[in-house]
């Protein structure tokens, strides 16, 4: 009989003590889960001559530190490799060529010293405006920090961001003006307006991936 009752106050000890655990869980420890983006992520991309003429194209996003903590994005980067730098408008394959290299020179990008753009995310919050130029639905603003020729500077931009069981989307609409990290080529004054590139480079992330 005793041997039964020990054994019962055993039993109901290791119950509360599973229950204590459980509900420490469930209420203190966020529910945290680590996202990577897929191989259809992109980040579109536009820049105009004083013309109006432009020039577009995309590079591939990359990264496997998207984290979302209780069903929101809580932080984590991208990654914009410049050799995945292709155009899209231009007739031949010869000019794109021409144009790719120029951009991945020491004129634009210097992807010999900077082989990447990257993008850290430093904050996501509730977003509910409807300006021109955002994308449609943007429910988020997000907010980081944009490296490149060795230099960062804070973007935010509003996103569309869409949280679906173990999948994530996120799209938005932003502009950047290249001539604070230090890419001034074609901004000198004096030049005519067809030899002139504009500093702002337009930008259509597209990005989407799943839970690892």
């Amino acid at each position: 009989m005793k041997t039964n009752q020990t054994m019962k106050k055993q039993f109901l000890t290791l119950l509360t003590l599973a229950a204590l655990f459980t509900s420490c869980t469930d209420h203190d420890v966020p529910a945290t889960s680590n996202y990577h983006l897929d191989e259809t992520s992109v980040a579109e991309w536009k820049g105009y001559l004083k013309t109006g003429y432009f020039n577009e194209g995309s590079l591939e996003v990359e990264s496997n530190s998207l984290v979302i903590e209780n069903g929101k994005v809580k932080s984590g980067s991208f990654t914009l490799p410049l050799a995945s730098i292709v155009n899209f408008n231009l007739p031949t394959d010869e000019l794109k060529h021409q144009l790719v290299h120029h951009l991945q020179s020491a004129d634009f990008f210097h992807m010999a010293l900077h082989p990447n753009v990257t993008f850290e995310i430093m904050s996501v919050s509730p977003y509910s405006g409807s300006e021109p130029g955002v994308v449609s639905g943007a429910n988020f603003l997000v907010t980081g920090h944009l490296t490149m020729l060795g230099k960062s500077n804070p973007v935010t931009f509003p996103a569309r961001i869409d949280l679906n069981g173990n999948s994530f989307k996120m799209e938005a609409l932003t502009q950047f003006d290249r001539t604070l990290w230090g890419m001034t080529y074609a901004t000198e004054a004096g030049l005519p307006d067809d030899a002139s590139i504009k500093p702002g480079i337009d930008v259509h992330l597209k990005l989407s991936g799943s839970k690892m």
